[in-house]
């Protein structure tokens, strides 16, 4: 099953017999709150999940976005009408990051049949709607484990022993700068691979066949891969890119805001991994 659907595909699917659970996860890391972009115009029947408060934690040493409580978790996507044998569809307004985030938490918490609209709402041709729905209870109750997670120890050992991507950008993965944590850098053995470079200019995720080799010629091929960004949100963006690719990969959740916030570890600089 594809990680992805187009807005063509959405619009048929919406259409049958079986359409999917719609969510809106409208975010951009330091503002604005995609709500209001979400009252003023969203998907008939999307409802509105708020990325900060719902798909993660309390901030702090655990990262700027750790994991959520799971049965809070289950709450809101049980909320949202959510349940194990229907279909999620998740968008958010074009960068994919955010409906990314969501995505990730549902397979990991074992929904198998969720996918991400490719290019987001900015992709979309059919209507919107101010109307907010207020849809059925769903059933969904999280069982976490069925997509691999990484701990900070697992991530360091995975950048020994496979293969550590850095989904930032190439700049903080070097260290020139870090606008957010408390320090530039990355996790030593770690491989600078944005995210960025993972969609084509129209917002849309390249082919499974271009992510294949782009990955291959990081050094994704007989190995295990992890991927981490700087709270665990563009870096499950990477996940879902690895996963279009078929090749499966890991997420250290609290990634470099976890990373980084113990000073004990150690940091490395630079273009290369070590």
């Amino acid at each position: 099953m594809t990680a992805i659907i187009t807005a063509s595909e959405l619009a048929s699917e919406l259409a049958g017999p079986r359409p999917p659970v719609l969510l809106d996860i409208r975010w951009q890391l330091g503002g604005p709150h995609g709500r209001p972009a979400y009252e003023a115009g969203h998907l008939p029947g999307a409802v509105y999940v708020d990325l900060d408060t719902e798909l993660a934690g309390q901030a702090g040493r655990g990262g700027r976005h750790p994991l959520p409580d799971t049965a809070a978790f289950g709450a809101v996507m049980r909320r949202a009408g959510v349940s194990s044998d229907r279909p999620v569809v998740i968008y958010d307004g074009g960068q994919s990051w955010a409906a990314a985030r969501a995505w990730w938490l549902l397979r990991w918490s074992g929904h198998e049949d969720v996918r991400v609209l490719d290019g987001g709402l900015a992709h979309w041709t059919g209507p919107l709607s101010t109307e907010e729905p207020a849809p059925a209870e769903g059933t969904f109750t999280p069982v976490p484990g069925a997509l691999p997670l990484l701990d900070a120890d697992g991530a360091a050992a995975l950048a020994r022993e496979g293969l550590l991507l850095d989904a930032r950008a190439a700049e903080r993965y070097r260290g020139d700068v870090e606008p957010i944590d408390r320090v530039g850098g990355h996790i030593p053995g770690a491989v600078s691979a944005p995210t960025t470079e993972n969609v084509a200019g129209n917002g849309s995720f390249l082919s499974p066949k271009e992510l294949a080799a782009r990955f291959e010629a990081l050094g994704a091929t007989g190995t295990e891969v992890g991927v981490y960004c700087g709270s665990g949100v563009s870096g499950a963006h990477e996940v879902l890119a690895l996963a279009i690719a078929g090749i499966p990969a890991a997420l250290y959740a609290g990634s470099w805001s976890e990373w980084s916030s113990d000073e004990s570890r150690p940091v490395a600089k630079g273009p290369d991994p070590q």
